[in-house]
């Protein structure tokens, strides 16, 4: 809604860019009262924390080009708003525009320093507010202003008034006290909504996780860092299940790592993390070349895992050696290779 004001030089249109729903004094009307003087037009809501605009047209009606100085004024701290425009001066018949940048600190309803005791026993949540538009300043000549003040309504930000008929949204006491219901159950909504984050160690805060961890059966180590933690208790219940066999101990070296599992290539030697087993034939004559001839197959329970990292200081050989040590069957040895160390 826009309000105007005109004169012999300017005409002056206000226009804001959030109006409230609901005004002070609109309750008195259903008593018959006569309601306070608030038109939705003449106010601009504000909620704490937000950028809210009053966007000011001057428009040029002399055939002269006209100077000019925008200054507002009201009982609201100056430092709420800020006045931006496209310059000083508008051309003849042409139209300027100005805005009026308003925030409320978002602490405003919590900050109880704004209630002096003894002087100001309420919060105040209306303030006036005036536009003031000086031609050719700095000399004497006629301050132009608008006659019509617009008000300015703070209000905090409620998503409960959507569930309100729309003879109820109009009345500002309604949401107010319907606020006090939202800042006490939304917060619990709200954590119930995000629980699944709660329980997945990748998202939980940081103090959840003991309890996430104790949940399925894993134990803190300090060697890990809190990246590595998080992935391990995910899928702890998955290493439990494949204990003892190459894909449980390659996606534990690939949880510690971060090497590629590899999955789609067949051949073992050229996987990030390859675990083989050093099996020949049992017995060979003619291809049994002197030095390598094997007898037996090779070594039983023994196997080689070799790792391939892009960057060789990047893996701790001694903790890897105590994962393998740890998955590993009782019975099996092993050998590892980390490529480009040593």
């Amino acid at each position: 809604m826009i309000q105007s004001r005109s004169t012999s030089k300017v005409k002056i249109d206000l226009i804001p860019m959030q109006i409230p729903e609901a005004l002070p004094g609109v309750a008195l009307a259903f008593t018959g009262a006569e309601s306070f003087d608030f038109t939705a037009g003449h106010s601009l809501l504000l909620h704490p924390g937000q950028p809210s605009e009053m966007i000011v047209q001057v428009q040029n009606l002399t055939a002269n080009p006209l100077r000019l100085d925008l200054k507002v004024k009201g009982d609201f701290p100056q430092e709420w708003c800020q006045i931006g425009t496209e310059g000083s001066e508008i051309a003849p018949r042409d139209t300027m525009q100005a805005v009026l940048y308003f925030q409320v600190p978002a602490t405003f309803f919590e900050d109880r320093s704004a209630i002096i005791p003894g002087k100001k026993d309420r919060l105040d949540l209306n303030f006036g507010c005036s536009v003031h538009l000086y031609l050719d300043p700095g000399t004497e000549q006629q301050k132009i202003e608008t006659s019509d003040e617009f008000n300015i309504c703070i209000r905090p930000w409620s998503k409960y008034m959507e569930f309100l008929p729309l003879l109820y949204r109009e009345v500002d006491f309604i949401g107010r006290f319907i606020n006090i219901f939202e800042q006490a159950y939304q917060p619990a909504i709200d954590s119930f909504n995000t629980m699944w984050a709660n329980l997945d160690p990748l998202t939980a805060p940081q103090a959840l996780l003991p309890f996430l961890a104790h949940w399925v059966g894993w134990k803190f180590d300090s060697a890990w860092d809190l990246q590595q933690e998080r992935r391990l208790i995910r899928r702890a219940v998955e290493l439990y299940r494949w204990r003892g066999t190459r894909k449980g101990l390659r996606l534990y070296l690939h949880l510690y790592t971060g090497l590629p599992l590899d999955e789609n290539i067949l051949n073992e030697n050229d996987k990030h993390i390859s675990i083989t087993e050093p099996f020949g034939n049992s017995f060979t004559l003619n291809e049994a070349v002197l030095g390598n001839a094997v007898l037996g197959g090779g070594r039983s329970y023994h196997f080689v895992v070799c790792l391939r990292p892009k960057e060789s200081n990047t893996i701790h050989e001694a903790l890897v050696r105590r994962i393998i040590e740890q998955e590993k069957p009782a019975f099996c040895t092993y050998e590892l290779s980390i490529e480009g160390t040593g």
